[in-house]
């Protein structure tokens, strides 16, 4: 029914997570810009794809991601937040630009037997070193070194996990759980001991010796008065990881995956960075990189057509707020007990806010070539890291790498997608079932954050260019 939300149960979230993703794929991939009511249900939960839901807000609704204390949040995000601020991200980018630097010398190697790259390996190992070493400065150096690459794995392995008790809460009530883990014991145990040690090691040095997540939270003062305790630092850390690294490489292997696929759209942002920049040194944040307005476009297009937080973040009434005024989103009464969400991926191809929605077109971003009231429209609705208190903190870390990397990636290279069948690798097909079969759509999958393969693409240097990324006798 047109206008209604979606209504499910908890057992078909738990279904659909554990089959490779979330209920976007089984069912609100496929009823992008309008929803309908389930079966008769027990446990409820509400999904709706329309801008009204999107700016809903009544007292006592909270996020389920994180803690439900409106001042504890405030002062946790404010901790992350200074992190991955604007100002921060110019601090850290010399960092973010030698780490960005290893990823292009691997691309050039691969380049020169025109090997294909499945760019989920390649950029999955960038966004860990760099969230790494924006972390606590721990050089994991996966991009060169395979000893922490099975930390990738286990991460998504814990998201994973997350996302299926988070479905279906039962699950961790009769203890299931306590038997699979059982499989995944020894990344698990790897896992958090890396991150141990990486606080431990970073607790023995001088509290400012860089700029990092840990030299902001060490001083902090919790709402109690206290300073944080290590075990609030290491929550902080276990929530940084995922969020900081699966997001970013997500959006960079999309950007990827479409510029690939659109000719027309490589063309013009190849030109726009290559007439824009006089040297790659040029290449840093700034002015001229805010000038790249097509490069902007594309990222932006990206995060419509495949947003990273695939999933819908639920939020119910708090059990203590005695209210007599009945919650109501987009004209319907939401009663207590009923988790209600925006799903970002239903809003983001809803033909309302966005026409033509699975078609990649950059140009709908910009100025001079959108009407006015379409693109504040568009701009309204376009929400891949939330809005409001809850909004993701991490936008500016997403923007500021995912530039830099693909603007020197087209300066120094061009590519396209690796032929015959690899070429396909990323883009949906019949046989992913429906939903999933549009070739040219990116496929993300839904465990709390989002994982993904390929696409695989082919490398080739431009001109003489590469010299700029080896030293000594490799130029010669």
């Amino acid at each position: 029914m047109e206008g209604c939300p979606l209504l499910l149960e908890d057992w078909l979230f738990a279904y659909a997570t554990s089959s490779k993703g979330s209920i976007m794929v089984e069912v609100i991939r496929l009823i992008p810009a309008a929803a309908a009511y389930a079966a008769t249900i027990l446990i409820t939960y509400l999904i709706f794809s329309s801008l009204r839901a999107l700016h809903a807000a009544t007292p006592g609704v909270y996020g389920v991601f994180n803690v439900i204390d409106k001042s504890a949040h405030r002062f946790k995000r404010k901790l992350v937040g200074q992190a991955t601020s604007e100002r921060s991200m110019r601090i850290f980018e010399p960092v973010m630009q030698e780490q960005i630097a290893t990823f292009l010398r691997i691309l050039l190697e691969a380049s020169r037997g025109s090997e294909p790259v499945n760019m989920t390996d390649l950029v999955n190992r960038l966004t860990f070193d760099t969230v790494a070493l924006l972390a606590f400065g721990r050089p994991l150096k996966t991009q060169t070194d395979p000893t922490y690459r099975p930390l990738i794995e286990a991460q998504n392995a814990g998201n994973y996990r997350s996302s299926m008790l988070m479905q279906f809460p039962l699950l961790y009530k009769i203890k299931i759980f306590n038997f699979l883990e059982l499989f995944a014991a020894d990344q698990v145990f790897q896992y958090w001991n890396t991150l141990e040690t990486m606080i431990a090691a970073r607790v023995a040095e001088e509290k400012h010796i860089r700029h990092d997540l840990y030299s902001i939270l060490v001083d902090q003062i919790n709402p109690e008065g206290k300073y944080l305790k290590d075990s609030e630092i290491w929550a902080e850390a276990a929530f940084f990881f995922p969020a900081g690294a699966d997001t970013v490489s997500a959006l960079m292997c999309a950007v990827f995956f479409y510029l690939a696929r659109n000719p027309t759209a490589y063309a013009r942002l190849a030109h726009e960075i290559r007439s824009t920049f006089a040297t790659s040194d040029q290449i840093k944040g700034g002015r001229q990189l805010t000038a790249c307005k097509y490069l902007r476009a594309c990222i932006d297009e990206t995060l419509r057509i495949s947003p990273p937080a695939s999933g819908t973040l639920w939020r119910e009434l708090d059990t203590n707020d005695r209210s007599k005024e009945p919650l109501i989103v987009d004209g319907h009464v939401i009663p207590r007990g009923v988790q209600v969400g925006l799903n970002i991926y239903t809003l983001h191809h809803n033909e309302e806010y966005f026409p033509e929605p699975f078609t990649f077109r950059p140009e709908r971003w910009l100025e001079s070539e959108t009407p006015a009231a379409q693109l504040k429209a568009m701009q309204e609705a376009f929400v891949p890291f939330s809005i409001g208190a809850r909004s993701c903190s991490g936008k500016a870390m997403a923007y500021a790498e995912t530039s830099l990397a693909m603007a020197r990636t087209l300066w120094y290279f061009d590519f396209e997608l690796a032929p015959g069948e690899l070429g396909k690798l990323g883009g949906g097909n019949r046989s992913l079932g429906e939903g999933r079969d549009k070739e040219g759509e990116y496929q993300l999958y839904d465990v709390l954050s989002a994982i993904h393969d390929g696409p695989n693409l082919v490398f080739r240097p431009r001109g003489e260019l590469w010299k700029d990324l080896v030293v000594g006798d490799e130029k010669a």
